[in-house]
C-alpha cells in the first residue's frame, strides 16, 4: 500500500522553498530521515547486513519472500552531495520486497569532500565484490533514482572502458544524465516540479564535476558513446525539469541499437516511484516483468529427488517413529530468539537442499522448498519427542530453543550428521553476526550466509559414485536390545563426558580409531549384558554395532544431503567370550576391509541398481512402501544392535569459538532398536549421547563400566525422570 499522489505532491511543494535555503548538511540530515523511514516499512520483510569498504558502505538487503536469483546493485540518488547508507537502505528495502530479489545498495562517496570520480570508482568496487561473491554479470541488475540512474549509465560506460562485461539491464529512475544543464524542461518544468530546483542542481553539479569538463561520458551519460549499453528501463515524471534527460537518454539509446523502455507518468515529480503511490503501482510491475525478461523470472518453488540412501525412511515410518536425528549448541548467553529468527531467515536461503518439505508423488516421494523459514519452537519435552509424519511434510526439519542452547532436529531423508552439522554452524554464525555484530568468516564449516548455493551441494554423490560391480546385503541378525518401553513416547537421554585427549591415548594404545574405539566399548558393554541376559550361550546372537562412515572423506564431494554409509562390525558370543583387545581387532579388521572406495563403490552400485529397476520406477509409491518397509524391516534394524555415529572433533572459526560452550549430537532410535549413541567433541570434551525408548538403564550401565576398566574419566548426567 502506497501514498495518494495528492498528499505527497502537497508536502513536496510546501517543502521545496524551505529545502532551496537550508545548508547542504541539513539536506542531508532530511533526505537520510526520510530513508530511515522507508526502510522502517519493509523492516519486517526484509533482512539487512553491512558490508564495509575501504573507502565506503554497503548493505544487503535480502527479502524473506525471496522469489528471483541474482542481486540488484542499488546506487541511490541524491546530487552525488547526500545520501548516506541509512538511506540507500531505505528504496533498496523497497525494491527487495515489492520484487523479490535480494538487493546490494552501495553507499558511494560524496561530493564535495569526494567529488568525481569518487563515485564512479565506488560503483566500479561494489560491482566488481559482487562477481566476486559470485555473481555472473547476467544475474547482477543495476537501478538507481536522480544521481544515481545517471551513475548506472555511468558504470556501464567504465566497464566498457575497461573491457569487461555489463550487467544485465538498468532501471533508472528520474535520471540525471546530463550535469551541463541542457534539456528544455529545465525551464518549461521550472514551476511544475515540486522537488527540484535548476539552482540546487547546479550547486549538486559543482560540488561533484568540479573543473572537469561535464561532458565527460561518465559525468554526463548522455553524451557517452552508448552503443552496446544492456538493456533499460527508465521512469520519469511528467512534470520534472529532468525529464528531457530521460527523453534524451531513451533515444540516444535506440538511436545506437539498445533497447529501452521510457515511462512518463503525468503530473508526477522527480524520482515519483521512490514514494510507491497508490496511483503509480503499474510502475512496480512494469519494474517486476524487466526484471523478468532481462535478470530471473520469479522462481518456482525448487524440488529435488530424495538421494539414494533417503529413499528408505518415509517407507520405514512407523506411528510413534520418523527418523530424526539432533544437533545443538549451547552458548555462553541466553538466546534471543528474535535474533534467531532473522538469522533462520537468512540461513534458510543458503541450504535449499534442507530447509524443504516431505512431498508425495505417484511413484517416489521428493523434497520441496519450503517458501520461508519454520516458527522456532520452545523446548518442553525430551529431545527428538515424536514429529507427526504430517509436519514433515510442512517442514523436514525444526529449530528449537531452550535458555542458552539452540537446536535443530532434523529428519534424515534430507541430509546426514555432516550436512547437519554445517547447516547448524551456518546459522550459529549468522545467529552471532546479528547479536553481537562480529565478522565471521566462511570456513571450518561454516558456508557463506549470502552466497548462492553451488550444484555439488546439491547433488546424490550416491549416484555419481556408483561402482559396475555390486556388493551383497547379507548379513547376519544381530541380539536384539529391549526392555520397558516408555508409554508416553519419552527419550531417556545419558550423556558422558570424557576427555578427548584421554580418549585419543586410549586409542593408540589398542591401535585403534577413536570410533573404533567406541564401537568396541560398545560392542563389549552389549555382550556383557547379553551375557547376564542369555546365560545360555548357544542361544547368543551376534553382537553388532552399525558405524557410520562419512563418505566426502574418501570421494571428493560437496553434497549437503546424505552421503554417508555404514559397516557393521560384529562378534559371535556363541565361539567364546572375547577381550576387549579382540573386539578392537574385530572392528579395526571389518573397518579396514570395507572401509575403501572399492567395496564402497560397489555397495552404492547394489542400492543404485535396485533404484534404476524398470519395474520399480513404475511401481505405484503405496506398493513401494510396503516393499521397502519389508526390506528395512528385514536388513535395516534387526542387523544391528544399535547406531554408534561419531561426527568427531567440531572445529569452528576463531573468532566465534569464545561464544560456544558446548555441541551435542543425537540420533533418534529407531522403532525396534531402543538404544542409538551420538558422539561429538569441542573444546577437549567428548559428549556420548546415549539415548533409549525404554526404561531400564542397563546397556549405558555396562558401557560406562567398560570405558571405567579402560582408564577414562567419565562423567554422567540424565534427563532420566523419577519413578515413583
Amino acid at each position: 500500500m502506497g501514498l495518494p499522489a495528492k498528499l505527497v505532491h502537497s508536502q513536496l511543494n510546501f517543502f521545496k522553498p524551505l529545502v532551496a535555503n537550508c545548508s547542504l548538511e541539513t539536506i542531508r540530515r532530511g533526505q537520510d530521515k526520510l530513508g530511515e523511514l522507508v526502510e522502517a516499512i519493509h523492516r519486517k520483510d526484509v533482512i539487512t547486513r553491512d558490508h564495509a569498504f575501504a573507502n565506503f558502505e554497503g548493505a544487503w538487503i535480502i527479502p524473506k519472500d525471496e522469489r528471483r536469483q541474482g542481486v540488484i546493485l542499488y546506487l541511490h540518488g541524491g546530487g552525488y552531495t547526500c545520501g548516506d547508507l541509512d538511506y540507500a537502505k531505505g528504496f533498496g528495502a523497497t525494491l527487495a520486497d515489492e520484487e523479490g530479489v535480494r538487493v546490494f545498495a552501495a553507499a558511494y562517496r560524496l561530493a564535495p569532500e569526494s567529488p568525481y570520480p569518487a563515485a564512479v570508482e565506488d560503483a566500479l568496487e561494489a560491482y566488481n565484490y559482487l562477481r566476486q561473491k559470485g555473481y555472473k554479470p547476467e544475474h547482477i541488475m543495476l537501478c538507481g533514482e536522480s544521481a544515481g540512474g545517471g551513475l548506472c549509465f555511468a558504470l556501464c560506460l567504465k566497464l566498457k572502458e575497461l573491457s569487461l562485461p555489463l550487467p544485465c539491464g538498468i532501471i533508472a529512475i528520474s535520471p540525471w544524465a546530463d550535469l551541463t544543464a541542457s534539456g528544455s524542461t529545465y525551464e518549461t518544468n521550472r514551476e511544475k516540479d515540486v522537488s527540484l530546483t535548476a539552482e540546487v542542481l547546479e550547486f549538486y553539479a559543482q560540488c561533484y564535476a568540479g573543473e572537469h569538463d561535464r561532458r565527460e561520458q561518465t559525468i554526463s551519460p548522455l553524451f557517452g558513446e552508448l552503443t552496446g549499453m544492456p538493456p533499460s528501463l527508465i521512469f520519469a515524471g511528467g512534470d520534472e525539469i529532468l525529464l528531457d534527460d530521460s527523453v534524451r537518454l531513451n533515444r540516444r539509446l535506440t538511436e545506437c541499437g539498445c533497447k529501452s523502455r521510457l515511462i512518463i507518468a503525468p503530473e508526477r515529480w522527480h524520482a515519483y516511484v521512490l514514494y510507491q503511490l497508490n496511483e503509480n503501482q503499474d510502475d512496480f510491475t512494469a519494474i517486476n516483468a524487466f526484471l523478468n525478461d532481462h535478470l530471473c523470472p520469479e522462481r518456482k518453488l525448487r524440488w529435488m529427488r530424495l538421494d539414494n540412501a533417503a529413499k528408505i525412511y518415509p517407507a520405514a515410518k512407523r506411528r510413534n517413529w520418523n527418523n530424526f536425528f539432533r544437533l545443538s549448541v549451547t552458548l555462553t548467553e541466553p538466546i534471543d530468539t528474535a535474533v534467531l529468527r532473522a538469522a533462520l531467515d537468512v540461513t534458510v536461503r543458503r541450504f535449499p537442499s534442507i530447509a524443504v518439505r516431505l512431498r508425495r508423488g505417484a511413484f517416489w516421494y521428493y523434497l520441496e522448498e519450503i517458501p520461508k523459514a519454520p516458527d522456532i519452537q520452545p523446548e518442553k519435552s525430551c529431545p527428538l519427542a515424536h514429529v507427526p509424519f504430517g509436519q514433515v511434510r510442512q517442514c523436514a526439519f525444526r529449530v528449537l530453543v531452550y535458555h542458552d542452547r539452540m537446536a535443530v532436529e532434523f529428519f534424515h531423508a534430507v541430509t546426514d550428521g555432516t550436512g547437519g552439522l554445517i547447516f547448524l554452524k551456518t546459522l550459529t554464525a549468522e545467529y552471532l553476526c546479528q547479536k553481537y555484530g562480529i565478522s565471521i568468516p566462511a570456513e571450518k564449516g561454516v558456508l557463506g550466509r549470502l552466497e548462492e548455493p553451488s550444484p555439488q551441494e546439491l547433488e546424490d554423490s550416491f549416484l555419481r559414485y556408483a561402482g559396475d560391480v555390486t556388493a551383497s546385503r547379507a548379513e547376519n541378525t544381530a541380539y536384539h536390545l529391549s526392555g520397558t518401553p516408555e508409554k508416553d513416547g519419552y527419550k531417556n537421554l545419558i550423556t558422558m563426558m570424557v576427555p578427548v585427549d584421554r580418549v585419543r591415548a586410549c586409542a593408540r594404545q589398542h591401535g585403534v580409531s577413536v570410533t573404533e574405539l567406541l564401537g568396541a566399548a560398545m560392542m563389549q558393554a552389549i555382550a556383557d549384558l547379553q551375557a547376564e541376559k542369555v546365560p545360555r550361550r548357544s542361544r547368543r546372537k551376534p553382537v553388532k554395532v552399525l558405524l557410520p562412515v562419512n563418505l566426502r572423506n574418501l570421494f571428493p564431494s560437496r553434497s549437503l544431503r546424505n552421503f554417508a554409509s555404514y559397516i557393521t562390525p560384529e562378534i559371535d558370543p556363541r565361539t567364546g567370550d572375547y577381550t576387549f583387545s579382540e573386539i578392537c581387532a574385530a572392528v579395526h579388521h571389518r573397518m579396514g576391509l570395507e572401509n575403501n572406495t572399492h567395496t564402497l563403490r560397489a555397495k552404492f552400485a547394489a542400492n543404485v541398481a535396485s533404484e534404476k529397476s524398470p519395474v520399480l520406477k513404475v511401481m505405484p509409491l503405496f506398493i513401494k512402501n510396503i516393499a521397502m518397509k519389508a526390506v528395512f524391516n528385514a536388513v535395516g534394524e534387526r542387523k544391528s544392535c544399535l547406531c554408534l555415529s561419531n561426527l568427531g572433533a567440531v572445529e569452528l572459526p576463531e573468532v566465534m569459538a569464545p561464544y560456544v560452550r558446548r555441541v551435542d549430537f543425537i540420533i533418534g532410535v529407531q522403532a525396534a532398536a531402543p538404544h542409538d549413541c551420538g558422539v561429538v567433541s569441542w573444546n577437549g570434551t567428548m559428549y556420548i549421547n546415549c539415548i533409549r525408548s525404554i526404561q531400564e538403564p542397563e546397556l549405558e550401565l555396562h558401557f560406562y563400566r567398560v570405558l571405567h576398566r579402560l582408564g577414562l574419566p567419565v562423567k554422567v548426567e540424565s534427563n532420566q525422570r523419577g519413578r515413583g
